[in-house]
């Protein structure tokens, strides 16, 4: 009797270590999946904002007033620091990246010191205009650079925590494409003439602020969000779906939903409103291979995807391709006019149709019933407030937010210099230059065989 006992004793113990290996070992797992998230999510924010970074410098060659210059030059400051605090988070300490660096720091002194100038005072001499013509065509070359890497890493499902180990077991060369595409791109930095210097959203308040004041309704239950969500994304009622509720430290409350895809095909993300239960965001991190339809027929399947969720009357306004990924903005129209408050992001995947990237929190702050809208000036009127180097090609009423976040009437037109598309908005009522933004042009489709 005594030897079973001390023989069961052994196999508890046996058992509670096989535990605390296996708890170990999922601890372990849990973090490594934890840091590739946080790489991945800062690679990606990084060749966001560089593209973003772009279209900022290339909006300020087009601008004719100082205060939208000054506000435009801040916006380049911004956005450059957060493209260099998203390539310190990346795992690149062992690699020398000065030039990137410097480069990221030269074109944030350039701007910091000509958002503080007085530039009715002191307005850009030609030499700075040079500069950032050059600026203008180096980041976009870093861009594209950028964009090849992404597009390689994510059809070959590379991860960080890979080029992490190349580069601690410092071999050379690195067998890691991520490594040594850094690599390759700041050769190419290098190569940039030395420059000596002299002495998101430009409409958006906090959007946390703006949920946690405007949305309205009653407060939905874990449950109830659970089927809002199946049924915002068109997904059958088994599915499961994992709901939990968002960071306290947010200034609104609501849900983050996990929705589990059949035959292990990557989860859906969404963040919805507790409050009348609204659905801010959701996303899909999965491959997407071969495009298999067009951007039409990718606009075509977004805006059912609108329609079947009762978002009425609203026109694509800009449409890109990244890859195989269509990218589009749209807009409510209104009596001819275009409602840019109430814009909505989606991203469809071009090989199946599937939407998998939406962004509403902008509609779901900002929709709502307005005024009659009555312009002051004529479009000709509005014409001759444009930068006579910029060529009108196209022009709509629009509603957009200026830079106190107040809503104007402006006319929007659509003009070219040289290869260059841009959007420039005049407000209805006095003649000023509200806003100038550069288009992207047709995105390439990145080779990475």
């Amino acid at each position: 009797m005594l030897r079973w006992g001390i023989i069961g004793l052994l196999v508890a113990g046996l058992i509670g270590t096989g535990m605390w290996g296996m708890n170990q070992s999922n601890q372990k797992e849990a973090l490594l999946v934890q840091n590739e998230n946080n790489y991945q999510r800062a690679f990606h924010d990084l060749s966001f904002h560089l593209d973003q970074l772009e279209d900022e410098v290339g909006s300020t060659l087009a601008m004719n007033s100082k205060e939208q210059l000054s506000s435009s030059m801040a916006d380049v400051w911004r956005v450059t620091s957060l493209a260099q605090s998203e390539l310190g988070q990346l795992p690149l300490g062992m690699m020398a990246l000065h030039k990137t660096e410097a480069f990221l720091h030269k074109i944030g002194d350039f701007s910091y010191k000509t958002t503080i100038r007085d530039l009715s005072d002191k307005p850009l001499t030609d030499e700075e205009y040079e500069k950032l013509k050059q600026f203008y065509k180096e980041s976009g070359e870093i861009k594209h650079e950028l964009r090849k890497l992404q597009a390689s890493a994510l059809k070959d499902h590379q991860k960080w925590m890979d080029a992490e180990e190349a580069m601690n077991a410092n071999e050379e060369p690195m067998d890691n494409s991520i490594v040594n595409g850094f690599q390759m791109i700041d050769e190419k930095v290098k190569g940039y003439t030395e420059t000596e210097f002299g002495p998101e959203n430009e409409f958006a308040a906090d959007l946390d602020e703006q949920i946690a004041k405007k949305v309205k309704g009653e407060e939905v239950s874990r449950e109830e969000a659970a089927k809002i969500a199946k049924e915002f994304l068109g997904v059958p009622d088994s599915m499961e779906v994992q709901v939990e509720e968002l960071d306290k430290g947010l200034k609104f409350k609501g849900y983050t939903l996990t929705i589990q895809e059949p035959e292990g095909e990557a989860s859906i993300h969404m963040d919805m409103t507790k409050k009348g239960g609204h659905p801010l965001w959701f996303m899909q991190a999965r491959p997407i291979d071969e495009a298999n339809i067009s951007l039409n027929e990718a606009t075509n399947q977004a805006k059912e995807f609108l329609e079947r969720n009762g978002f009425e009357n609203m026109e694509v306004v800009n449409g890109k391709q990244y890859d195989t990924i269509g990218s589009f903005q749209f807009v409510p129209v209104e009596n001819g006019v275009r409602i840019y408050p109430d814009t909505v992001y989606i991203d469809v995947a071009l090989d199946d149709g599937e939407i998998v990237n939406y962004k509403g929190a902008e509609y779901i702050t900002n929709h709502k019933k307005r005024q009659e809208f009555k312009p002051k000036l004529r479009s000709e009127e509005a014409m001759d407030k444009v930068n006579p180097e910029v060529e009108v090609m196209e022009e709509h009423l629009a509603l957009i937010k200026n830079n106190d976040d107040e809503e104007v009437l402006c006319y929007e037109f659509y003009g070219t210099i040289e290869n260059d598309t841009y959007q420039i908005y005049i407000n209805a009522e006095n003649g000023d230059e509200e806003y100038v933004g550069k288009l992207d042009n047709a995105e390439p489709v990145y080779d990475t065989m």
